[in-house]
């Protein structure tokens, strides 16, 4: 699934996104709170915030400290926000955007959700890295990349069946 995990640290504490229970997780001194940016997302949320003895946000509105976040879906069964650290232009996005390979059309950097991809979300910012749930970030022309993933998002439908088949086609299996 191309999984990944976020940590922010903002004035000597850590925010935890979507994380994974690792050992990793114990490499931070101080957590300030565990951030789930998408309703089906848990992961690992739940279970981290209650060991830490932190809040535990799902899919938050309002700001927390110097993150704002901007709504990417509200339904029934898909309630979804997008983390924006204004002052460092970092957008955080659980599946909203993705680079893992089954996300991509061909060579696209950054996609959309493949889902989403009809009625792609709109984010009115300017990144300079985009931290995604699902494969590597973006770090070079993030702004780039995201208007360009959410301009092509519709027409490279196609491209990203494909894409997607020959990624899970290609995946190691279970045994």
């Amino acid at each position: 699934m191309e999984r990944c995990s976020h940590a922010l640290t903002v004035d000597g504490r850590s925010w935890l996104i979507d994380p994974v229970d690792r050992p990793l997780v114990h490499d931070f001194a101080e957590v300030a709170g565990v951030l789930q940016l998408l309703d089906r997302h848990n992961r690992d949320c739940v279970a981290i915030a209650a060991r830490l003895g932190v809040r535990h946000y799902v899919v938050p509105q309002a700001p927390i400290g110097p993150f704002r976040f901007i709504r990417v879906r509200n339904s029934r069964r898909w309630q979804e926000v997008a983390l924006w650290w204004e002052d460092r232009r970092i957008l955080v996005c659980a599946d909203a955007l993705g680079t893992a390979a089954y996300y991509r059309a061909g060579a696209e950097r950054l996609a959309v959700h493949p889902l989403l991809r009809l009625r792609p979300p709109a984010f009115a910012v300017r990144p300079e890295a985009i931290l995604c749930g699902h494969g590597t970030g973006v770090y070079e022309d993030a702004e780039g990349a995201l208007r360009e993933a959410l301009r092509t998002s519709r027409r490279r439908i196609p491209q990203q069946l494909v894409s997607a088949a020959r990624a899970w086609r290609s995946r190691p299996s279970a045994q």
